[in-house]
């Protein structure tokens, strides 16, 4: 399986071979209209500084679906033989002809070897050039842009690269690219960048509340009403006591100034789990990342509180969970940041951070953070559950091709990634929709996927409820109380091998009666959620008080717990941990041991969505799981 998502083809063209002195230019990225929020000022300055980054094209990379599904397909001779990071980092660095051949072409155009510097990682070459200089070399022109905020951005509206240089060449920073960080907003303590102000309260994907309840009802009978933990373990037949503990991981990651409070968990576990109280989850912080107490509420301890809460009580107090919070109060995080402390390798992978999208430590802003940003200096636990989502509109291609990259990676690696599908159903987080320029509104009538959900590497979790009046022994259906589940079709990448059985017989059987011109209707594209688990009701403790809460950031930690616990097993035995687990669930030895979910649906964009129905949809994946049908499959794998 290759991850071959049609952009690249788009932005790359045909490449033929030529003499690299006649090489003719071509388009290597354009982009088709000014963000919202953005407007244009003026023509940049041409004797202005331009620090050109380019992002070297990497070994092999177009194989890594394939390296991938060699050891996570239940059927390979090599499954469960998970790569070391070294090995990784081997197969996918950048290859000397790449450096070579674009080193040589700046040469040309007057960069000689005091001005174009290969970073110490080899992923970039980066040259200091004046705006004069860097538009002769990318055929372009540069111009300066002002965001509402009072922030100006440098940027283009497409770039060039001879034909012989572009396959060597991912892509070229700043160009394009509309992903600057925003400076500090007034009365904001956090500088608002797309991709790093995924913690900041409002962004991205986040649960949602209906306020604080009087009473507790912790029997199953009243589990339609509000979802505790006993009435998990009774949907998804979790009764389990690790074995393995010391050989196992779990961990959660959370963005500052999202965090637990102590006080929190030990009021929701003196409820529901006593041998918990006093428990903390093993906190690993990343570029200066910590609990932070100055801001509170559900804005700001919803998420943590809900992920931790029930994680450590579904895997026991046996099992310790680990907390990776990510960012400092000033800086924040993205999701690359995150990625470069649990693999030294990815801070090195296409060169690295973006340093438009993610955060840069030592923090620039100061009054933050002053170590060295954490490279490799955390494990990657087995399990990883990210109830943070962006839009995959928010992010470019290229951008997000690189981070889906990095998490096939921790798929050889043997770490099984989770994330949230997204709270409103076929739009994208706020409820926004695309508009036929490519821009968001409320109004508009696209569909709006998100990500990383839409990465064929991750496994995207989507949200069920017990339907009212029903009962946990009764089938689930689709979450339609106050969220609705996240799920649809990738505009950036294709549909992965692994997965085309089951979406080729949901579109041949249950075709969604839409235009396509609102939805990618190309019968070749990622569908996504994967599979789903409960996201309606949850009792949560928040700030002293309990409330209800709502969405997909319930479901993946719910089953990041139960894989844990296959893991467990599966460890028990001698056996290795279950990695990327998408090409065993799809494959027809697993047929049936999810719950099929056919009631419900996840409206958006002006549309009630797609509708839940036998087998795979684009609602609830394959279904919620079944702990002891998929423990005695995994149990039988090598």
């Amino acid at each position: 399986m290759r991850l071959l998502p049609c952009f690249v083809a788009l932005a790359l063209g045909l490449l033929a071979s030529a003499d690299p002195f006649l090489s003719p230019y071509r388009v290597h990225e354009r982009r088709g209209h000014v963000p919202a929020g953005w407007s244009y000022d003026r023509k940049h300055d041409n004797a202005a500084i331009v620090p050109l980054r380019f992002a070297l094209k990497q070994s092999n990379i177009d194989a890594i679906g394939d390296y991938l599904t060699e050891v996570s397909h239940p059927e390979s001779a090599k499954y469960g033989k998970h790569w070391t990071a070294g090995e990784v980092f081997r197969k996918f660095s950048p290859s000397d002809k790449s450096i070579g051949t674009v080193l040589a072409w700046l040469e040309e155009n007057g960069f000689d070897s005091s001005r174009a510097k290969l970073t110490r990682n080899r992923g970039w070459i980066e040259v200091q050039a004046t705006v004069e200089e860097a538009e002769r070399l990318l055929q372009t022109e540069y111009h300066v842009y002002g965001h509402e905020t009072g922030q100006e951005h440098v940027a283009c509206d497409s770039y060039h690269l001879p034909e012989h240089v572009q396959s060597h060449v991912d892509f070229v920073t700043p160009t394009v690219h509309f992903d600057a960080k925003i400076s500090k907003r007034s009365g904001s303590s956090s500088p608002d960048g797309t991709a790093r102000s995924v913690g900041q309260p409002g962004h991205g994907t986040y649960p949602k509340t209906t306020g604080e309840i009087q009473t507790l009802l912790n029997q199953l009978e009243y589990c339609d009403q509000q979802i505790t933990p006993v009435c998990l373990r009774a949907l998804y037949e979790l009764v389990y006591e690790p074995l393995a503990a010391d050989k196992n991981s779990y961990g959660i990651v959370e963005y500052t100034p999202q965090a637990y409070l102590q006080t929190d968990l030990d009021m929701f576990q003196s409820n529901f789990s006593e041998n918990l109280v006093g428990v903390a989850p093993k906190m690993v912080s990343i570029d200066g990342g910590y609990a932070q107490t100055e801001y509170t509420g559900f804005e700001y301890n919803g998420e943590s509180d809900l992920d931790l809460e029930y994680a450590m009580n579904l895997v026991t107090a046996a099992q310790p969970v680990t907390l990776y919070q990510a960012g400092d109060m000033v800086e924040g995080a993205s999701f690359n940041n995150f990625l470069d402390a649990i693999d030294g390798t990815y801070c090195t992978f296409e060169g690295g951070d973006d340093p438009t999208q993610d955060a840069i430590y030592p923090d620039p802003y100061g009054g933050g953070y002053e170590g060295p940003e954490d490279c490799g200096t955390a494990a990657p636990t087995n399990v990883i559950s990210t109830s943070y989502s962006y839009n995959e509109a928010d992010l470019t291609p290229f951008y997000t091709a690189r981070q889906c990259a990095e998490y096939a990676k921790l798929g050889l690696m043997g770490v099984t990634v989770l994330y949230s599908s997204g709270d409103y159903g076929v739009a994208g987080n706020g409820g926004y929709c695309l508009t036929p320029n490519g821009t968001y509104s409320l109004n508009g009538t696209i569909f709006n996927p998100s990500f990383p959900g839409t990465c064929p590497y991750i496994t995207s979790v989507g949200a069920t409820q017990v339907n009212p009046n029903s009962t946990v022994y009764e089938p689930e259906g689709a979450c339609e109380q106050v969220i609705y589940s996240g799920g649809g079709f990738s505009n950036y990448f294709a549909m992965p091998d692994y997965q085309k059985t089951a979406v080729e017989y949901y579109l041949t059987n249950y075709y969604p009666q839409y235009p396509p011109d609102i939805w990618n209707a190309s019968g070749t594209s990622r569908g996504f959620p994967d599979i789903a688990a409960n996201g309606a009701n949850y009792v949560v403790a928040i700030d002293g008080a309990f409330e209800l809460v709502y969405g997909t950031s319930c479901s993946s930690p719910v089953s990041g717990s139960i894989l844990t616990m296959v893991n467990d097993a599966r460890l028990a035995v001698g056996k290795s941990p279950i990695g990327f687990i998408n090409p065993t669930i799809y494959s027809s030895d697993f047929a049936g041991v999810f719950n099929d979910i056919t009631m419900g649906g996840n409206q958006g964009c002006g549309t009630a969505g797609y509708t839940a129905v036998p087998g795979w949809d684009p609602v609830t994946g394959l279904g919620t799981p079944n702990f002891p049908k998929l423990v005695a499959k995994w149990l039988l794998l090598p």
